[in-house]
């Protein structure tokens, strides 16, 4: 694999196949726990953390697991992976492990870390599964702390927990969930533009062949006939000379 490929990988995740903003996937924590910045910030970091390690996991044992099993073995890994964050924030981040509740060790079961290693990992090497766990958690992560980021802007009138100024007035409805949908729907709206935007400038590939030809009209015309042409001229001949034979007789 070339740097390159590791390079597409991760930015496939981060924009063109945004969990959040392009897929729309795990809209349940986006909605709930994005009130506030730090929320979308830690829940973020902790989903990346798990989408990591469990695609480097399930990567490794892709040919051992029984295809029959594979999803609960894919549950097993993620789990665990999800208990070590879990105790990891209790520890050391309580307010976030507050802020965040159920959310937190439901990231077992959320639709974007159970489907990267079924699509991916469990077909991909090692370090492009680790590559595209991060890529996807960045745009996760990126997503929610955004998000959470303009909500708690125009909804409390503070940033990260800081004061903005009192320059926006705090408009209540951004920290409830009808906010929530606004938001959502105007991010996702803003990043489909972007990626046609994106889209449209990206080089295009060159056609190979005749097709990149600008003889290639000319010589399409000058193709000779094919055999149903073949078949015609030798009925007008057949015609022709049975024509001329009648004639002389």
């Amino acid at each position: 694999m070339t740097a390159a490929d590791y390079k597409k990988t991760f930015m496939n995740g981060l924009l063109k196949e945004n969990p959040i903003l392009r897929l729309v996937l795990g809209t349940c924590p986006t909605l709930a726990i994005t009130t506030a910045a730090i929320n979308g910030l830690g829940m973020g970091a902790a989903t990346t953390f798990v989408l990591v390690c469990s695609n480097i996991v399930i990567s490794l044992l892709r040919r051992v697991i029984p295809d029959k099993v594979r999803l609960p073995a894919f549950i097993v890994v993620i789990a665990g992976f999800t208990t070590i964050v879990q105790m990891l924030v209790k520890a050391y981040l309580p307010a976030i492990d507050n802020a965040l509740g159920i959310y937190l060790p439901l990231i077992t079961v959320n639709c974007i870390i159970l489907g990267r290693a079924e699509a991916f990992a469990s077909r991909n090497s090692v370090g492009l599964s680790a590559m595209d766990g991060l890529g996807m958690g960045a745009g996760f992560t990126a997503a929610l702390t955004l998000m959470g980021g303009i909500r708690e802007l125009l909804g409390n009138g503070t940033l990260f927990g800081f004061p903005e100024g009192g320059v926006i007035p705090p408009i209540t409805i951004f920290v409830l969930p009808a906010g929530g949908f606004f938001v959502f729907g105007m991010l996702i709206w803003l990043t489909d533009r972007l990626a046609e935007r994106l889209d449209a400038n990206a080089p295009k590939d060159k056609p190979a062949g005749c097709a990149a030809c600008p003889n290639s009209a000319i010589c399409q015309s000058a193709v000779p006939e094919g055999p149903a042409g073949s078949d015609n001229q030798e009925i007008r001949l057949e015609t022709s000379s049975a024509g001329k034979g009648g004639g002389l007789s």
